[in-house]
């Protein structure tokens, strides 16, 4: 096997994706906090509640650890989504809202694997598309779903201020 195949199949095996645990959730709040420079506890608390423990046939909490030392996985990302059915007059599509890797691990595969784990919990879910949002001054995550093959749907967000 060739050296660079070798690379990626320790790499992969080395990364393992699954559903959240409540164990996680300290790394998960510590990891936003890192990211987006906002703690927010109870915001993680509610979001485990409804996506990590209710409906788990359609809803997605899922986490990315890095098993290389096996005695303890290192947190390297998640992903949430819900199978999401007739908003806005759509069919049952999968909605990602949050994807968030530790700055240090980018470009490591664990944002790949992430979404190619949500993936295919929506296609066992029974949908066949999956959308997300991304805010358009947000160029990294922007750049990541659209090197992933997502592209701009056939909705068009509005807003107003509400002062």
């Amino acid at each position: 096997m060739p050296t660079a195949t070798k690379a990626r199949a320790a790499k992969a095996d080395a990364l393992r994706v699954r559903r959240v645990r409540a164990s996680d959730m300290a790394n998960v709040i510590a990891l936003d906090a890192h990211v987006t420079k906002l703690p927010k506890p109870d915001y993680w608390d509610d979001v485990f509640r409804r996506y990590g423990k209710q409906r788990l046939h359609e809803r997605f909490f899922l986490v990315a650890e890095n098993r290389a030392d096996r005695t303890k996985p290192r947190l390297l990302g998640f992903i949430i989504g819900e199978v999401r059915v007739w908003e806005f007059g759509s069919t049952p599509c999968g909605w990602v809202f949050a994807l968030s890797v530790d700055p240090e691990m980018r470009l490591h595969g664990a944002g790949n694997a992430l979404l190619e784990a949500m993936s295919a919990e929506f296609k066992k879910a029974g949908v066949s598309k999956m959308r997300t949002m991304v805010a358009r001054d947000a160029r990294l995550p922007l750049l990541f779903f659209r090197s992933e093959g997502m592209m701009a749907g056939p909705y068009i967000q509005l807003e107003k201020d509400l002062d």
